[in-house]
């Protein structure tokens, strides 16, 4: 794994891909607002997706390795300790 983790890499991806999906639409629509040419506002989101969705799986794989404010897993569970 990538940095270790418990998080699988296809979750990491997946959320990331979901969240671009939601930000580019955010993206597009307002540069379309700023330039008032939807060709530009395209080109910009197009551009805009694949830097920041890498980014952000970077983003995520290297918190998930950061064990502050993470709760063990047998503190997470409340019958661990039965």
């Amino acid at each position: 794994m990538l940095l270790g983790g418990r998080e699988a890499h296809q979750r990491s991806f997946a959320k990331a891909l979901s969240w671009r999906v939601l930000g580019s639409v955010d993206t597009f629509l307002l540069s379309w607002l700023f330039t008032g040419s939807p060709k530009a506002a395209g080109a910009i989101a197009t551009t805009e997706v694949i830097t920041k969705m890498f980014l952000y799986y970077g983003h995520e794989r290297v918190w998930s390795a950061i064990k502050w404010g993470v709760k063990s897993e047998e503190a997470a569970d409340p019958a661990a300790k039965i």
